[in-house]
């Protein structure tokens, strides 16, 4: 919106092509991302207080029975801010920002209703799994279509592995499975991550500016060649969701630290999940995510190994699942077991981001 004024201010005032720098507009859509969730935060907290929380699950950590009443759907104001700083400074038209755009409202929309039954209905569980995978399954696939029908060059339908410059496996129509996994599996994979005060949304904010890198040297077709990656024309303008995003999570996280003013919520974990997704699979890094996400995917995992060997076995590998509660089962503080988390994401998040030059 404000970009195409400022390429008609331009002809006026040559210090408006400032405007036309991604790198200025990314910094642009953090600050105001952040601003507006630091303004809005104190009035949507006390707008979702009135609904009086989220129940909290009887199978969860007893320590966790003391935040009952705390106001869920937090997510709800990072999604208005980066919609809001997005439409102010993106390029709209980019078809890669609707796309992303359009992800993160449907999968926040899914996001929206699991949170409303659970507090209408004062049922922990929510929407119901397989309707809840249903309907990311059904968004999923759209995104992953819509990928492969628009893809104009080979590197689109390729899949690449890190580190190996001449590793590529071109997939065509397999691009739509591709997307459909990582986008769906990351939406769960944040979901499952957000148990505890800012847990999730630390390593979400670190994962979309890392995500922003890739995203702008992708779309950039010197810096593209120069260190190897592939070349994804219009990528580029993906640094101003990913800038935004961190702008809103960081004024999210000023509500959502320990102890948490107000909850994300399936609204927020589940659009934001299939959002990194989204960019790592246009940006061709989806195995880069998967390092730099490696949080999201060690707590997936978690969880999944307790369901199989309990299935199996009858045994749990660990005390409780997602790991994080295993953590807290052991006497760790939850303050402790956030920070600690945070500090392996960025370690996770700097191997990601070495893989540019390892190749």
């Amino acid at each position: 919106m404000l970009l195409e004024l400022a390429r008609w201010l331009e002809q006026l005032e040559s210090l408006f092509g400032l405007f036309g720098y991604l790198t200025f507009r990314g910094i642009l859509a953090s600050l105001t991302a952040l601003a507006l969730s630091m303004w809005w935060g104190p009035a949507v907290i006390r707008k979702l207080a009135e609904f009086k929380g989220q129940p909290i699950r009887t199978d969860g950590p007893q320590s966790h029975f003391s935040k009952a009443g705390t106001p869920t759907m937090g997510g709800g104001l990072i999604l208005l801010t980066v919609l809001a700083s997005v439409l102010l400074w993106g390029d709209l038209r980019n078809k890669y920002v609707w796309l992303v755009l359009a992800v993160m409202a449907a999968f926040g929309a899914i996001g929206w209703y699991d949170d409303w039954i659970k507090i209408a209905k004062r049922d922990p569980n929510g929407l119901k799994s397989r309707w809840k995978y249903l309907l990311q399954s059904i968004f999923g696939l759209a995104a992953g279509v819509f990928l492969y029908l628009t893809a104009d060059t080979a590197s689109l339908t390729t899949f690449y592995v890190p580190m190996f410059k001449d590793l590529a496996l071109p997939i065509g129509a397999g691009i739509i499975v591709v997307a459909y996994f990582w986008i769906v599996g990351f939406s769960n994979a944040v979901n499952l991550t957000d148990g505890l005060d800012g847990l999730a949304i630390m390593p979400t904010v670190l994962v979309a500016c890392a995500l922003g890198v890739f995203a702008y040297a992708s779309g950039h077709a010197v810096f593209s060649d120069y260190l190897q990656i592939p070349s994804v024309p219009g990528a580029g303008e993906l640094v101003i969701i990913c800038a935004a995003i961190a702008g809103a999570g960081l004024g999210f996280l000023w509500f959502n630290t320990y102890p948490a003013m107000v909850f994300m919520g399936d609204v927020g974990a589940l659009a934001l999940g299939a959002v990194l997704g989204t960019i790592a699979v246009i940006a061709r890094q989806e195995l880069v995510l998967v390092i730099m996400g490696g949080i999201f995917v060690i707590e997936t995992l978690s969880v999944m190994i307790q369901v199989a060997s309990f299935k199996l076995t009858g045994k749990r590998v660990f005390r409780m699942a997602p790991i994080h509660h295993h953590f807290e089962l052991k006497g760790w503080p939850e303050p402790r077991v956030i920070v600690r988390f945070w500090i392996i994401s960025v370690v996770l998040v700097l191997v990601g981001l070495a893989t540019l030059k390892v190749r």
